[in-house]
């Protein structure tokens, strides 16, 4: 058990804010680990806050100026009307639709159709882009902000990406690929304390004092590995296009089908 939570908390770690899935990731590598069950749900939907608070960690100063800043019109009032903005559609959609997600679709087939999907949507957007226009998060509108929201519901479908189906949202609108990904950052953070504990409390009883440990073991692994990854990301993102993570995905998801 303790060796899955390291392995798991390091695949959560790495992919959780690169377009690549982080939630299909656990659920190929639970599938080859025997690692499965409703328990395997909550594990790998508690250790993402991990990698979540890796983020508030990084962007600790804007944050802590944004809270400082939230009088109406001022700049930490908007961003965080934004976010808010944009977490509702897929926080009221995966409210609605949470149950049947984690019965039908967690499972290898899902996440591996998803992952070539995915791949497809990331090359369409990144070949018909222009040159991006807007190197600041904060130029979006309440109603960009809504669209980038509904992309995010796409991310519902274990494999599809939260990250990937923000920044295509945010890459669509104009946005570089740094800024969109700052904003599907700060996106991630309502996103992932919701769907955490909304998981919390319907298992919460039930989880034994090793799955606690266990629990516990992948939630740092996974916040250490990702404050290490966000940084890298961020710097790799100045100066390339996520081309790279679409054939990533697709040579990840065809291997996948012809394995199961």
């Amino acid at each position: 058990m303790l060796f899955k939570a390291i392995l798991l908390g390091i695949v959560e770690g790495v992919t959780e804010f690169l377009p690549v899935s982080s939630t299909g990731h656990l659920i190929l590598v639970g599938h080859f680990m025997k690692f499965s069950g409703p328990f395997s749900v909550l594990f790998d939907i508690f250790i993402q806050l991990g990698a979540i608070l890796a983020v508030v960690l990084y962007y600790r100063k804007k944050i802590l100026s944004s809270l400082q800043h939230l009088k109406p019109s001022s700049w930490g009032f908007k961003l965080w009307s934004l976010v808010i903005i944009a977490f509702l559609p897929s926080a009221i959609l995966g409210f609605l639709s949470h149950d049947f997600i984690e019965q039908y679709l967690f499972s290898p087939l899902t996440v591996s159709l998803a992952l070539i999907v995915g791949a497809i949507l990331i090359l369409i957007v990144e070949k018909k882009r222009s040159v991006a226009t807007r190197e600041d998060m904060h130029s979006l509108s309440r109603r960009e902000s809504f669209f980038i929201g509904l992309a995010q519901c796409l991310s519902l479908f274990p494999g599809m990406s939260r990250s990937s189906s923000t920044m295509l949202g945010g890459l669509v609108l104009g946005l570089s690929a740094k800024a969109a990904a700052e904003f599907s950052f700060f996106l991630a953070i309502p996103t992932m304390l919701a769907a955490t504990g909304y998981s919390l409390l319907k298992g919460f009883s039930q989880i034994t004092r090793v799955e606690w440990t266990m629990l516990s073991i992948g939630f740092f692994v996974s916040f250490f590995v990702a404050y290490f990854v966000v940084g890298k990301f961020i710097t790799y993102l100045g100066k390339h296009s996520l081309t790279i993570f679409a054939y990533y995905r697709l040579v990840v998801g065809i291997i996948m089908l012809l394995l199961l």
